[in-house]
């Protein structure tokens, strides 16, 4: 399976929160499972911590670079592929997920109930 780990599940693996579901922890370490983690996600806890909205310790990034996970950068067709989703919610961060999601054909690991609205591929966190 090709995961697209969201930011709160990112957020979470990182914690190692009780948020995540045994299986989808299982998921996400299995070793034949190819895990994503988008640019976008970054930039979002990147914002978030500098408005305040976010307290992480000061080493989040370089955990993260210990960690296994795929970059997946942000490419045009990325970006234009939003533009062909519906408006169910307006959550930018959430729609270029999805974007990703359908052009790379990732499954999203997501908490976000109204992700399933976007026919993509859902591993609930």
């Amino acid at each position: 399976m090709r995961l697209l780990l969201d930011t709160h599940v990112l957020l979470w693996w990182l914690d190692d929160s009780r948020e995540l579901s045994k299986a989808t922890k299982d998921s996400i370490a299995a070793p034949e499972h190819l895990v994503f983690v988008s640019a976008v996600t970054i930039w979002e806890i990147v914002i978030k911590k500098a408005l305040g909205k976010l307290e992480l310790p000061d080493q989040w990034a370089e955990t993260l670079e210990d960690e296994p996970f795929r970059r997946l950068p942000v490419t045009w067709e990325h970006a234009l592929a939003v533009e062909r989703l519906p408006h169910f919610h307006r959550d930018p961060f959430d729609r270029m997920l999805i974007g990703q999601a359908k052009v790379e054909d990732l499954v999203i690991v997501t908490h976000e109930e109204i992700v399933q609205r976007y026919n993509v591929g859902i591993l609930p966190a």
